[in-house]
């Protein structure tokens, strides 16, 4: 029996061990998922990019209450670590500042960079984001459980797809799991439409 990985494992992990965590593709366990969110770590782009952008970010997990669907967004966070939850950066009118909207989907039978074969993945595409949300609306990012059966550490890997092609980075982002997505923080898709029915399974 394999040895759980820690989040200070994980840190220390380079891109080819991280990518050999996504290969291995534990699957989500989704109703564990639901309504929560997760503080992001950003654990391959340069030093440049986390001070001019970001390095923490936090991705929320809602259950759609009449479809069932599973979706969520990012939300933009003061740069304070991960040690405990960092706050939401807000607007003037105390609104979450947030962007790319996605929803979880099943993953057997896609095309994936790589010949990928996981559960599941994060869908950009159809989540309702507008044009001016980009590359983010084009995410199609698969999305493993560090740990099998334990969804505390979840990993990512930053993928888009334009049209017919898949466009893999070398970029992978941890997940930790924070605690449950507060009722007040539930937003409705971008584009005010609604989930077109379960497609996570």
């Amino acid at each position: 029996m394999n040895t759980p990985l820690t989040l200070d494992a994980v840190l220390q992990l380079n891109n080819a061990q991280l990518r050999e965590i996504v290969n291995r593709g534990a699957p989500l366990d989704l109703d564990a998922l639901a309504d929560t969110q997760y503080t992001g770590i950003d654990l391959s782009m340069p030093a440049w990019f986390h001070k001019l952008m970001w390095k923490s970010f936090r991705k929320t997990f809602h259950k759609d209450p009449l479809t069932g669907q599973l979706r969520g967004w990012n939300v933009k966070v003061a740069q304070t670590g991960w040690d405990t939850p960092p706050a939401a950066k807000r607007d003037s009118h105390g609104k979450a500042l947030t962007f790319g909207h996605y929803e979880v989907r099943a993953a057997q039978g896609l095309p994936f960079p790589s010949g990928w074969q996981g559960g599941h993945y994060l869908d950009y595409r159809h989540a309702g984001n507008l044009v001016l949300d980009w590359p983010a609306r084009a995410g199609y990012c698969p999305l493993v459980a560090v740990n099998a059966g334990d969804m505390a550490l979840l990993l990512g890997w930053e993928v888009f797809r334009l049209g017919s092609v898949n466009v893999p980075l070398q970029d992978f982002w941890l997940l930790k799991r924070e605690g449950p997505l507060p009722l007040a923080e539930v937003l409705p898709r971008p584009d005010g439409s609604a989930p077109r029915g379960r497609l996570a399974g």
